[in-house]
């Protein structure tokens, strides 16, 4: 029901990792993903349907020199950097139609395999307004047009019967 997903919502805001950078005052230090599964039965025809919809907000890419982290934000910063680059591998290999892609390299892109396979995708990148932030949002938007041009197939239906 609505309440128990608005709940959800809420703890998923609260515990969700935010810090204070050079960069951004409010700075993710980490994705989130929210997967929501669907059933649906259809009685007359005696036949289950099954679906997921994953919402992810991934956390940006970071340059430790315009950020100045240290310590753990410097940890976190290069985390989030080898996860991007690992999703980046993966839609490389995807967009290549390589016979590997590399979905274990990272606990997002592992997650995320059935869907990237066997399922539609919309990407929403977000840029940064100002003028010092012009490289990092031309390579986001740089991303974003790489993504939009792979053709990840057909998704696929999720139909059983009863």
């Amino acid at each position: 029901d609505a309440d128990t997903v608005q709940r959800l919502l809420d703890l998923a805001a609260r515990t969700r990792n935010v810090a204070s950078t050079e960069m951004n005052a409010v700075s993710s230090r980490s994705h989130a993903v929210f997967t929501l599964h669907l059933n649906g039965v259809h009685t007359d025809q005696g036949l289950a349907l099954r679906g997921a919809l994953h919402l992810v907000d991934l956390a940006g890419s970071e340059r430790l020199n315009r950020s100045n982290a240290v310590g753990q934000r410097m940890k976190e910063a290069t985390h989030i950097n080898k996860s991007l680059s690992a999703l980046g591998s993966v839609f490389n290999a995807l967009a290549t139609k390589q016979k590997h892609v590399p979905f274990r390299d990272s606990k997002l892109t592992f997650l995320l395999q059935n869907a990237l396979v066997t399922g539609k995708s919309l990407v929403i990148v977000n840029l940064s307004p100002t003028a010092t932030s012009t490289k990092e949002s031309l390579q986001t938007l740089s991303f974003g047009q790489r993504l939009s041009a792979i053709e990840l197939g057909s998704a696929q239906r999720s139909i059983q019967d009863c």
